[in-house]
């Protein structure tokens, strides 16, 4: 008679880096057993391995958890592996030799920083001319046209983060002032949602201030001082709804959150 297979098993993939499996088996006597099971597997593997590897199917949410406490971290998706039933998504979790363990502060905080849900920031200016009129940018990637700023790098601040994009889009040096505006973007076109903040850039004098700008080619195809009238003429609706919200907080009395530019908890579409 042979031996039933082991319910963990662990191979090496290539010099230093093994590969931890599980079957659905090993969840037979309870989840913090499975744990303990593959932990012990993990464990044993990095003694002469500086890395240990699982992939789990992105479907498999037990599987997933058994991962996540037996001590690795998520490092991100790896899509459409070939299965026989087709391709299958499938979350790469690794565990190295030198991570503080995980029931220590700092690694416990590691691997919870690992899977937790993470959002995407975009920081934007308001800087507007003493007629009142908004600086728009028309950009290259998409016709509509939209504040300046962009994306927050991690471990950024978004104050500092809009200030750079400014510098790095238009060769202007303008620290970003007062937050006016906290704006969640919904999903839209390939997109994950994302946060936009809304900082005051002051009011300039229009034709002095553009006179200084040297736009980035690749990035800005154009800028002009805008009216609100032009606003809503030439920005997306909800990059519209944005640019109001935000001139209306400027006295601090207006809800400086909104939800894809409309007050209120309702979050429609684009």
């Amino acid at each position: 008679m042979s031996a039933a297979p082991a319910p963990v098993s662990v191979t090496t993939l290539s010099p230093g880096v093994a590969h931890v499996t599980w079957g659905s088996s090993v969840t037979d006597e309870g989840w913090s057993a499975a744990v303990g099971l593959v932990r012990a597997a993990v464990e044993a593997a990095l003694v002469d391995h500086a890395r240990v590897e699982a992939r789990v199917r992105a479907d498999d949410s037990l599987g997933q958890r058994v991962a996540t406490w037996s001590g690795m971290r998520r490092e991100g998706v790896l899509r459409g592996i070939p299965l026989p039933e087709g391709p299958v998504d499938h979350v790469l979790y690794a565990r190295l030799a030198d991570d503080v363990p995980a029931d220590a502060p700092e690694g416990f905080r590691a691997l919870l920083n690992s899977f937790l849900p993470r959002k995407r920031a975009i920081g934007q200016m308001l800087v507007r001319d003493r007629e009142g009129r908004v600086l728009l940018c028309q950009l290259t990637y998409k016709r509509d046209w939209d504040l300046p700023g962009g994306v927050v790098e991690v471990n950024e601040s978004p104050q500092l983060a809009t200030a750079r994009e400014v510098r790095e889009e238009l060769a202007l040096e303008i620290p970003a002032g007062r937050l006016l505006l906290t704006d969640w973007l919904p999903p839209w076109s390939g997109w994950d949602d994302a946060v936009t903040l809304v900082f005051d850039g002051g009011v300039h004098d229009g034709e002095d201030l553009v006179s200084r700008i040297v736009k980035e080619e690749k990035e800005i195809k154009g800028i002009a001082f805008c009216t609100p009238e032009e606003v809503l003429e030439r920005c997306a609706d909800f990059t519209a709804r944005r640019v109001v919200a935000a001139l209306e907080n400027l006295g601090g009395g207006a809800p400086a959150y909104t939800e894809s530019g409309r007050h209120g908890a309702d979050a429609p579409e684009g």
